[in-house]
């Protein structure tokens, strides 16, 4: 294979996003493009090549690799799709909407022999990637994280359940997947909610155990405002800690008290948003992994935690109890 064909499905602002990237990767080529709006595939063909395809059936007759940037509910569908037809599958977050569709495709998944990787590309921002290098060189005994939104109306499908699946699943699942990369698997989780300002839960108060006896606080809101930082992760050590914010920069403060306190910054402020966020990085592993014949870096494994994660929180604020891996 000389160039990895790649097929887009769903040429919205993330598979625009993706399908630039891919088109300035010497190893790959954007060579076919389905949207249900025909329309905006072409336009996404005007700026960065492609065939426009009249269905996904002819976008799987012109491609090696499927990259599944449609609405949330149709991952599953999609990816399904790609898979019978022997197709390497990027799929966006979140995996899958439920427990049942996401052990479906976790299966499916499981069952090729190509690559399946899903799109969580905080775990490749230059920001976390130094937060799990000094999380990993000292005993952090508890965290306490955020993942706020400051609205739900632009886009106006952000508010709508039936595109997204719920608020968890369009932001907050970020952080989720990020705890897991972080700081191992979770044993025991209980959780708080509220309506306020959409037609669903819309604010989280969500206490974390995990397996090897770290635990957290998390905190999500839907109508935060847009104040920086919207997400943060702050690290406990002994008398350390490592704070995030966005993936913009991370302080390191150690010491015991103000004499001796001593503060290193890592800012990634200058960085071009493709590569801060991750994006760059983990289209990259994508094609790695194609052309090398290795594991994903994210796998489907990894895209149904995220999910269990998303469905065990709503579980405990309907019923009130604690739920336990």
């Amino acid at each position: 294979m000389d160039k990895v064909r790649i097929g887009i499905v769903g040429t919205g602002y993330v598979g625009n996003l993706h399908g630039q990237i891919y088109s300035q990767d010497s190893r790959a080529v954007v060579s076919a493009l389905y949207d249900i709006v025909p329309e905006r595939a072409e336009r996404t063909a005007r700026a960065i090549g492609g065939r426009v395809c009249s269905s996904r059936d002819e976008l799987m007759e012109n491609c090696d690799a499927v990259l599944v940037c449609a609405p949330n509910k149709t991952h599953p569908e999609i990816a399904s799709h790609a898979v019978a037809q022997g197709k390497h599958v990027f799929c966006e977050k979140p995996f899958a909407i439920g427990i049942d569709e996401a052990r479906k495709l976790l299966e499916t998944a499981q069952s090729s022999d190509r690559v399946f990787q899903v799109g969580h590309n905080r775990r490749f921002a230059p920001v976390y990637v130094r937060l799990s290098e000094l999380v990993g060189g000292d005993v952090p005994h508890s965290a306490h994280i955020k993942m706020n939104r400051g609205e739900l109306k632009n886009p106006v499908w952000t508010g709508d359940t039936d595109v997204t699946g719920g608020f968890l699943y369009e932001t907050t699942i970020h952080l989720f997947d990020m705890m897991r990369f972080q700081f191992g698997e979770i044993e025991e989780l209980v959780a708080y909610g509220s309506q306020h300002e959409y037609p669903e839960l819309d604010e989280f108060s969500i206490i974390f155990k995990f397996k090897n006896g770290f635990h957290c606080t998390f905190a999500s809101s839907s109508d935060a405002s847009w104040h920086f930082p919207f997400e943060r992760i702050e690290v406990f050590c002994h008398y350390r800690t490592i704070l995030t914010e966005e993936m913009e920069r991370l302080f390191d403060s150690r010491g015991f008290d103000h004499r001796t306190q001593d503060i290193a910054s890592y800012s990634c402020h200058m960085l071009e948003k493709f590569e801060k966020w991750g994006y760059l990085q983990e289209d990259r592993a994508f094609i790695d992994s194609i052309l090398g014949g290795t594991p994903p870096p994210v796998t489907a494994l990894d895209g149904f935690k995220s999910v269990e994660l998303v469905e065990s929180v709503y579980e405990a604020i309907r019923t009130g109890e604690k739920v336990r891996f």
